[in-house]
């Protein structure tokens, strides 16, 4: 059984068909990426496997169970966490309260119990703090831990999202352009991490990216969507090969090929 199943997902907006009969799979241990040209309907599926949009048509199933219908913080639970296009952090908190926020779901006592560490509060804290600095000394920002994130430069603030996400311990990491904006240092610093998710924290990843190098050089298996249709789907090698997914990047016929 997949990790994550989607089947025949159909999701229009305002009359206009966004992803049309859209199947996609990813396996545990596996590292999965979806391409396709700028307004290709790539977002439009992270949203709808996050539960931000409602597909009209299909199925999503997460672990066998059907998401379809579930609202975010449900699908956040079950062990789903995203990164997103642009930066989306608390930028007048420091770097160890943004990651904190997100091991609210692992905290099981109220207001008393939280604010004034009775009953085991104080346990529960130090233990999820331990678990935010784990993450903290993995991406290597312990020297940012106390600033302010609004003045972190981008490439710190992008660490600092894949942190939040990954305090959530998610079993599926879907992961954004996550290295959109980055210069080549901090790309190569971010794919490093990005595999080090994969292979020592065994997280299936989900990624969307426009790097053509960094997605061929990671994937196991790449999606291809054009105009909100699944154009191929197969290894790296394969899609590089791929007469429709050319055509669809650069513009000529398949005939002309």
């Amino acid at each position: 059984m997949s990790l994550l199943e989607i089947s025949n997902i159909h999701f229009q907006i305002g009359g206009m068909s966004v992803l049309n009969g859209v199947d996609l799979s990813v396996q545990n241990d596996q590292l999965v990426s979806l391409i396709g040209p700028n307004g290709a309907g790539k977002t439009a599926l992270f949203n709808s496997i996050s539960g931000v949009y409602k597909p009209q048509q299909g199925s999503i199933r997460f672990n066998g169970e059907d998401i379809l219908h579930l609202r975010p913080h449900h699908i956040c639970r079950l062990g789903i966490a995203r990164t997103f296009q642009n930066v989306n952090l608390f930028n007048n908190m420091v770097v160890i309260d943004n990651i904190m926020l997100t091991r609210h779901r692992f905290i099981k006592g109220g207001l008393l119990k939280g604010g004034l560490f009775w009953c085991g509060g104080l346990k529960e804290e130090i233990r999820n703090r331990r678990k935010v600095e784990e993450i903290i000394e993995f991406l290597e920002i312990e020297a940012y831990r106390k600033k302010i994130v609004g003045n972190l430069p981008y490439g710190i603030q992008k660490r600092v999202e894949l942190g939040r996400a990954l305090a959530l311990e998610p079993k599926l990491l879907m992961l954004d352009e996550p290295v959109a904006g980055m210069n080549n240092e901090e790309t190569e610093d971010i794919i490093r991490f990005i595999m080090d998710i994969r292979e020592d924290m065994r997280i299936s990843i989900l990624l969307v990216e426009h790097d053509m190098r960094v997605v061929m050089d990671i994937s196991d298996q790449i999606a291809v969507l054009d105009f909100g249709t699944k154009i191929a789907d197969g290894p790296p090698e394969e899609i590089k090969q791929n007469k429709k997914v050319r055509a669809a990047y650069i513009g000529y016929q398949e005939d002309r090929v």
